[in-house]
């Protein structure tokens, strides 16, 4: 079965075309926001575009030229995009970088890419390329953004200054000539995928690949003119890259940036955003703190907010089915809307339209919640190999428990063994320096295997798991381990859930748990302890753990359900290799750094109500 998006609506194009063309059309004077002495301040487009010239001139006076890699290692903020737009407007390619990756991952990516420069946010991340730039003989200069050069070669004010010595007439008639001359095919970025399996992989896309998908994502979600945007996901990541940043700019909405992801809720009551993007986890701890809020008040509180729920799901489900909620039940909503919903839009600034889900599987229940509430989440679905956008939810076409319809211009099909594939001019061109990888991912029909399992439903595309994640038990069953993973991690007492099970007699489920709330409960049952180690260690914290989590999955096949629980301390994390920087679980990591833990849960024969703590 294929289902298409339709026709492409544009012709080829570049990124270069896009910003300089919105730059042009625009001329606001908060292109970007940036909080600086405790306030948001606004960057125009023309100065934006001002300093992106100067600083594209200082590149060529380094000597810097079209065909290059040059590294971007840093957290959003204004300078990104303008090292960005520097390099794309000299046909330069950019090589993004997370700014969370230990030194020997990034010493891996700027080897691999052959980058001749790096771009840096402040003095940590200087010392973190000066302590590897030895085993990197392709680097030449470190441009940091901090106001001094420590550990680098240059600050950006610098590079900025060398080319506004040269800023004349004739520099900029051939600066602009230079960023048109760029053709649609040619390589805009290197973007290394986080990988849950083996060494990372450049992805080559061209201008074209990004384009084509900023175009029409800016036709499939509607924007209003005056639309504002947080930015707070990594641009080093293609899903914020795209549509938080190219996106955003060639819609004119305005782009402020958070100061750091733990400053979101923070930033996003100044802000007072119209759209936001992000992965599941923000609406996962969004949900998590409305529900812990409920259940913690008053006993009156308790009631209004369950009532409020029960009536915003029955508005929700004939909203859904294309229906109009009416008579009685379209008061009770309002009453609901204004006692109890209108508090959650408030602490999200109250002029949220959109918020847009992708990178990871959204709970459903999640997703059906917040519709509820009044906050529309567009799940979407896509890959760093397509640029990302495959498919979307819309506000013409909203189905929750999918991602959405293909966007137009692409193609999707799904295999004999469930696997999506996808063709169309959101594809990359392939992987750098790795022609069999490229040649087994995208096969001789142009079609892009993603990895992903799922299905079509009336045009709808529902994932249902990673292909490489599928767990087959030693008795020959297959379980889709990310939508039971999902229901868990619904439930207030659990942060991180992972299932394991793969050639084994029964699957069993790793937890951390939400210490908030499960410290909370303790305090309340009168429960001592003096650290976290020891309060798992409890029979009463484990019963109570394993009630929370078989609860959610009751009425699943009993070979789904996990046999045993085990309890963790800490969250997985990026540092320790168990999480990309995407927060994508590493089940094979999980699987060998917990590997005693787990065996201890398949010691006993007798699989049924077990939980264990382990370390």
């Amino acid at each position: 079965m294929i289902a298409t998006g339709g026709a492409r609506n544009s012709t080829p194009g570049t990124l270069n075309q896009l910003f300089l063309d919105a730059v042009a059309k625009y001329r606001k004077p908060d292109a970007l926001q940036v909080k600086r002495n405790g306030r948001y301040e606004p960057i125009s487009h023309d100065e934006l575009a001002d300093r992106v010239r100067r600083a594209a001139l200082g590149l060529m006076e380094l000597g810097i030229h079209s065909g290059d890699r040059v590294a971007i290692l840093a957290e959003n903020r204004p300078e990104w995009a303008i090292s960005d737009y520097a390099c794309l407007t000299n046909g330069v390619t950019d090589v993004p970088i997370y700014p969370n990756l230990p030194s020997d991952h990034v010493a891996y990516i700027l080897h691999d890419s052959g980058a001749v420069a790096i771009f840096v946010s402040n003095a940590e991340q200087a010392a973190k390329v000066a302590a590897i730039k030895a085993g990197c003989a392709a680097l030449k200069y470190v441009i940091t953004f901090a106001s001094s050069a420590e550990n680098a070669d240059m600050t950006l004010t610098e590079l900025e200054a060398k080319g506004s010595a040269v800023d004349n007439e004739a520099r900029r008639v051939a600066y602009r000539a230079r960023a048109m001359a760029v053709r649609p095919g040619d390589l805009a970025t290197l973007i290394y995928t986080s990988g849950t399996t083996g060494d990372p992989k450049g992805v080559m896309l061209t201008h074209d690949n990004i384009y084509s998908n900023v175009m029409a994502a800016a036709t499939a979600i509607p924007f209003a003119g005056d639309d504002v945007c947080l930015s707070f996901l990594p641009l080093s990541h293609i899903f914020e890259r795209m549509g938080g940043h190219y996106l955003m700019f060639h819609t004119g909405t305005s782009i402020a940036y958070a100061e750091s992801m733990d400053t979101v809720p923070i930033n996003m009551a100044e802000v007072r955003p119209s759209i936001i993007m992000s992965v599941p986890r923000l609406y996962e701890k969004m949900y998590a703190r409305v529900l812990d809020n409920a259940l913690s008040s008053g006993a009156v509180k308790k009631r209004i907010f369950f009532w409020a729920r029960g009536v915003a799901d029955k508005w929700a489900d004939i909203t859904l089915a294309g229906g109009r909620p009416r008579g009685a039940l379209a008061v009770q909503y309002r009453l609901a809307q204004k006692l109890v919903f209108s508090k959650l839009q408030a602490r999200t600034g109250g002029r949220l339209r959109y918020m847009v889900s992708g990178g990871a599987p959204l709970a459903a229940e999640i997703n059906k919640f917040f519709f509820a509430a009044g906050l529309t989440i567009l799940e979407g679905y896509g890959l760093t190999e397509t640029s990302p956008v495959i498919a979307v939810n819309t506000p013409a076409g909203f189905r929750i428990g999918t991602v959405g319809r293909p966007i137009a211009g692409v193609e999707v099909m799904i295999a004999s063994d469930g696997e999506i594939l996808t063709r169309g001019p959101h594809v990359m061109k392939g992987y750098y320096n790795k022609p069999d990888a490229t040649a087994e991912a995208i096969d001789s029909a142009g079609w892009f295997h993603t990895g992903d399992i799922g299905e079509l439903r009336d045009g709808f595309l529902a994932i249902t798991d990673r292909k490489k994640d599928i767990i087959v038990t030693a008795g020959g069953k297959n379980i889709a381990p990310q939508p039971i993973e999902n229901k868990i991690k619904t439930n207030k007492y659990v942060s991180q859930a992972v299932m394991i099970g793969d050639k084994r007699k029964f699957p069993v489920m790793l937890v951390v748990p939400n210490w908030e709330s499960l410290e909370k409960w303790a305090k309340l049952h009168n429960i001592l302890w003096t650290d976290r180690a020891q309060l798992l260690a409890m029979p009463t914290i484990r019963a109570k753990m394993e009630k929370e989590v078989m609860g959610e999955v009751e009425g699943l096949p009993r070979y789904e359900l996990p046999k045993k629980v085990a309890l963790l301390e800490h969250d997985f994390s990026i540092e320790r290799g168990e999480l990309t920087p995407t927060l994508k679980v590493k089940r094979r990591v999980i699987d060998k750094t917990y590997k005693s833990a787990i065996d201890s849960l398949y010691e006993s024969s007798e699989p049924e109500g077990e939980t264990v703590h382990a370390s």
